[in-house]
């Protein structure tokens, strides 16, 4: 077998171990050395089966994903039972309920408390052990789960692939554990670039005619909003969230456990969050050689500068067609979300992801930048859609999220012209300190 096939077929078999022995625990030593020896050979052959009938780009088949599922979650019941002192019931219904928030998608999120609950009351009839009952649960819902949602939730695109063969990723990510504010300066420093902090008259793209294709025309577009995508720097921004109630306590957890310690897609969650002040500049970095011009959209809170997000804005060309890709850089990985321009009724331009399009939508690329490769999945289910458009002497716009067709945070921008600097009431000012 090849290196890479052993190392994998031993780490499933280790866990398989783990597992067998979670499983074999409180029978005697020779019953739970025999259900270890058991669980390695079932997990270890699983491993090997589904990798040598694995496809290029493919994950592994369902059923050995479901196998190793189970295999992680009798380990964590057997400590529930033995260290906690959780009865089977309890940890059944813990078991699912994290599957299901692993599942992200709502309706599945909320299948895995169900289907937890329903395994533990079986399972409690016969005594069944925490290490049991966790396992179980999760097989339980796993095959459920499938069974009712047919479409998957990400889709393996490629793996270790060249960037130029993924022009709808943007292959940029953080070296380290935290992105922040100082992301693109320390990009520069990596490629040797000339960066350019909080960058004067630019924009986050270079002209809108590098978008034109059959569903946008530039010339259609009203001349605020597209000196606003070409000259971003000119305007500032008040946001207002409008998160929907069910996705609240959700994105509460993700923000204290994730946003914050990344430093990295932060949004406010309501608006006495949004009234701290949204600080808006571009930082650029000039990589020469005909490269294109990298540009990084960076937003933080007015009075600590603590990062909301930072996104690399970039465009390419596609059979006639041009796209909008938004790249948001993860620790050795990034996040990023491709859009279709279209034309919008007086004069605004809408950025979506909702396209039967092969490359508008949203994915997650882990970035090797020593080898040059990229491993990159598909997030089908989620769509965002950016709609500017000209209100008076103002722009509004909506930026809308929803996953798997479900609303869930709408952010309003109100976007007007920076006030310029009069000069010469700045040098009054500085008269008068001076007496």
């Amino acid at each position: 077998m090849a290196p890479k096939l052993v190392e994998q077929v031993t780490t499933a078999a280790g866990l398989g171990a783990l597992a067998g022995a979670a499983l074999g625990a409180g029978r005697g030593r020779r019953s739970t050395g025999l259900a270890a020896l058991a669980g390695a050979a079932v997990l270890g052959a699983s491993e090997l089966v589904a990798r040598r009938r694995q496809r290029p780009d493919e994950i592994p088949v369902l059923p050995h994903r479901i196998l190793a599922s189970a295999a992680i979650a009798a380990p964590a019941g057997w400590v529930a039972g033995a260290v906690a002192r959780q009865p089977a019931s309890r940890v059944a219904l813990a078991a699912g309920s994290v599957a299901g928030a692993l599942g992200v998608r709502p309706q599945k999120v909320l299948l895995g408390p169900v289907v937890g609950l329903l395994a533990g009351r079986a399972l409690g009839r016969y005594g069944s052990s925490p290490a049991v009952a966790a396992a179980a649960a999760v097989v339980a819902y796993r095959v459920t789960a499938a069974a009712l949602f047919r479409n998957p939730q990400v889709t393996l695109l490629a793996e270790r692939a060249d960037a130029g063969a993924l022009p709808f990723v943007v292959p940029l990510a953080a070296r380290g554990r935290y992105v922040g504010t100082d992301y693109m300066r320390e990009l520069a420093d990596r490629t040797g670039g000339a960066y350019t902090r909080d960058a004067r008259d630019v924009g986050i793209v270079d002209t809108l005619a590098d978008l034109a294709g059959p569903q946008f025309d530039p010339a259609f577009v009203h001349p605020l909003v597209r000196e606003f995508y070409e000259h971003t720097t000119r305007f500032t921004l008040d946001i207002v969230p409008e998160w929907r109630m069910w996705v609240r306590p959700g994105y509460l957890l993700y923000s204290a456990l994730m946003a914050r310690p990344l430093g990295q897609a932060n949004v406010p969650m309501n608006q006495r969050q949004a009234l701290r002040g949204v600080v808006s500049r571009i930082d650029t970095v000039d990589r020469g050689d005909d490269a294109p011009l990298v540009r990084g959209w960076i937003r933080s809170y007015a009075d600590d500068d603590a990062p909301i997000y930072v996104g690399v804005y970039t465009t390419y060309r596609h059979d006639g067609r041009g796209y909008v890709s938004v790249g948001f850089p993860l620790p050795e990985s990034n996040f990023t979300a491709t859009l279709e321009p279209r034309n919008r009724a007086g004069g605004g331009l809408v950025l979506t992801s909702g396209s039967d399009l092969a490359h508008p939508g949203h994915y997650l690329t882990f970035v090797d930048d020593d080898r040059g490769e990229l491993t990159s999945l598909a997030v089908t289910g989620f769509g965002e859609t950016l709609d500017v458009y000209p209100d008076g002497d103002e722009l509004r716009a909506d930026h809308a999220f929803s996953v798997f067709g479900l609303p869930f945070l709408v952010l309003r921008y109100r976007i007007r012209r920076a006030q310029p600097v009069d000069l010469g009431v700045l040098a009054e000012s500085i008269g008068q300190i001076g007496r």
